[in-house]
């Protein structure tokens, strides 16, 4: 039996509270090119404004990009990023507490924007440079580790697993481990299945229908769902702004099975599908 998390997490540039159930993350990419949202916030007083809203909509966290992970998507130079999410970040973290993550994976970035105000590592990779565990272990800040097969430019390609939920949830116990070894406490270790990186519809579902067991390592769990592809392959939506309602019920399937962060784009109805779904888990 796994010894319990506490519910209110802390560090030396944050706090997070969970002992009210479910977080839900706000998504800003300061990004041309994102799957969803491309282009919309590129523009700094724009992307100010966003944050802000979500955060007045119930987001516990916003999570600040520079670089589209999209499938097929390529790298963007570290020196772009920075200049596109540092005003971001600077502005934001001087306008409001709520905890700002820097969804990165070069280590110069994710230390521009700590620099800046963020208080989150987002890593797609996690961990995969050393650097970062060093930097999180560094600064104390807690990280956010997710499992990718491949490459953004590859991941879509062609994945196979032999068992996709076993050796994602192995994957990912290694890297948190491997995270500890840097002084990083258990507490400020997320886990990510990647849905949606590396995995076809099914792989994805097979993840989702056995969520609980992600949750049971004792690790808390962060999922992302939202807007993305293999929910416009169930509903026959292409348009990924017109996927909420599919992105609602895994959200609520994922707060249900106490799923510590749900990553959203339309955060002020995600934030209510996690109110009503947390609070139905109780009820027999």
């Amino acid at each position: 039996m796994q010894s319990p998390l506490a519910n209110i997490v802390k560090w030396p540039t944050g706090r997070l509270d969970f002992s009210a159930g479910p977080l839900v993350m706000g998504v800003l990419n300061v990004t041309p090119d994102s799957f969803s949202d491309g282009g919309d916030f590129l523009d700094t007083d724009k992307a100010i404004e966003h944050g802000l809203q979500m955060v007045a909509d119930g987001a516990a966290i916003i999570d600040i990009g520079g670089e589209s992970t999209r499938p097929g998507s390529e790298p963007v130079p570290p020196v772009e990023q920075i200049n596109r999410v540092v005003p971001v970040i600077k502005a934001m973290s001087e306008k409001t507490d709520v905890p700002i993550s820097i969804d990165a994976n070069d280590v110069s970035v994710a230390k521009a924007a700590l620099d800046a105000g963020a208080a989150i590592i987002n890593d797609i990779t996690a961990l995969s440079d050393e650097r970062m565990a060093e930097l999180a272990g560094e600064k104390g800040a807690p990280v956010i580790l997710m499992h990718m097969q491949g490459t953004t430019a590859t991941m879509q390609a062609e994945p196979k697993y032999t068992d996709v939920v076993a050796e994602v949830l192995e994957y990912l116990l290694e890297r948190a481990r491997y995270a500890e070894n840097f002084l990083l406490a258990k507490e400020r270790i997320f886990i990510d299945p990647g849905i949606g990186f590396g995995k076809t519809l099914d792989h994805n579902l097979a993840i989702l229908k056995n969520i609980d067991k992600f949750v049971a390592t004792g690790y808390r769990v962060l999922v992302g769902t939202s807007r993305k592809s293999f929910i416009g392959k169930i509903t026959g939506k292409e348009d990924p702004a017109k996927r909420i309602f599919g992105t609602a019920a895994t959200v609520a399937l994922c707060a249900a099975a106490d799923v510590s962060i749900l990553r959203v784009h339309d955060v002020a109805q995600m934030v209510e599908v996690v109110k009503v779904a947390h609070l139905m888990r109780g009820i027999h």
